[in-house]
């Protein structure tokens, strides 16, 4: 084995490792979950190359400056209020979805008009139109942190691959047979998860574009799914009041738990940092919601118009985005969790700092 490089992960903190072995380039995780800002960085560093013997001492040096990175950034106060930045009208009919790249440079928008469209954040100009669906474009995500590919999810029951750099469709997976309404990347950016109303949720392989498998359990339409910070474990929730953990890292899909309790159906679900908690919305009270990348705040957006932030350790609502002329159905904080963009019926997106 040898090491390639090494990437910073602020949220949970942790180091990639990319290295070769049998002449294929791989990925691990070094997880730092218990980093405080007291902790001893030196003898962290020390256990750290105990345990693993890919990091020696020509790389130690650069480990122990991500650590100390980490370490700061750990020991970030978070009491951030957010403004209004710029206002958008993104597509001349109804956006359906939201998000981030991992910087927040850019965000993309879904949109009933059959479209995706790549957006910088700064400036607010339009760099690219994906085209192609014959139907809406409901769900949409980058494959952060890499950021490089865009996929889209539509009511033509199809997802599609894009290049986020040139707006080029890489590939169109076919084989749901209802409409295409959540998916998410695995971490490492070599699956993609999308849920569909057929009840059936699916991975493809991002390289070659096939489907590897196909979870089936749920008994109404799959709205939402997310993966955990490893990868290993998917989270899907349904129509059916129920959300249900999958283990997908021994290629085997086996249910490991069905969490039920919502009265209504369940609209999104989402883990939050550390993949200690997952937090789920439902139409019998919430709607979208999503954690802040610190996993200290949580964002919901409603049918009322607004979008609350809210305190995750004493559930008080610590802030009210207003301002949408009508519901709003998707929301998303960027990587750092210091900007947030919601998306409403009313055609806008707003982005807050």
């Amino acid at each position: 084995m040898r090491l390639k490089r090494l990437h910073i992960r602020y949220y949970p903190p942790g180091i990639f490792l990319d290295y070769e072995k049998g002449g294929q380039l791989r990925t691990k995780s070094i997880d730092l979950l218990n980093l405080t800002p007291e902790t001893d960085v030196n003898e962290l560093l020390s256990d750290i190359r105990a345990a693993e013997p890919l990091i020696t001492s020509s790389c130690a040096e650069q480990v122990k400056v991500l650590i100390c990175r980490l370490q700061e950034k750990v020991g970030q106060k978070d009491d951030r209020k957010f403004y209004l930045f710029r206002t958008l009208q993104a597509h001349i009919l109804p956006l359906t979805n939201v998000a981030f790249n991992k910087s927040g440079s850019s965000f993309i928008t879904g949109s009933y008009d059959r479209t995706c469209k790549i957006w910088d954040t700064a400036s607010g100009e339009e760099l690219h139109t994906l085209e192609g669906h014959r139907n809406v474009v409901y769900a949409i995500a980058f494959n952060n942190p890499y950021g490089d590919k865009v996929a889209t999810g539509s009511f033509d029951k199809t997802c599609k691959l894009w290049s986020a750099e040139t707006g080029k469709c890489f590939y169109t997976f076919r084989g749901h047979t209802a409409e295409i309404v959540c998916l998410a990347f695995n971490p490492q950016s070599t699956l993609v998860a999308t849920g569909s109303m057929d009840t059936t949720a699916k991975l493809w392989d991002v390289e070659s574009g096939k489907e590897v498998s196909t979870l089936a359990g749920h008994f109404a339409e799959i709205i939402s799914l997310s993966f955990n910070t490893m990868g290993d474990h998917l989270v899907t929730g349904s129509f059916d009041h129920t959300a249900i953990l999958w283990d997908v890292s021994s290629g085997r899909l086996v249910k490991v738990h069905i969490l039920t309790g919502h009265r209504g159906e369940i609209s999104c679900v989402q883990f939050n940092w550390d993949c200690s908690l997952i937090v789920t919305a439902s139409l019998d009270k919430t709607c979208k919601v999503c954690f802040n990348p610190q996993g200290s705040r949580v964002l919901t957006a409603s049918v009322d118009k607004t979008a609350r932030v809210w305190h995750v350790n004493t559930g008080a609502c610590l802030q009210v985005l207003e301002g949408h002329s009508d519901e709003i159905f998707s929301c998303a904080f960027n990587y750092e969790g210091d900007t947030i963009i919601t998306g409403s019926k009313d055609n806008t997106c707003r982005i807050w700092h």
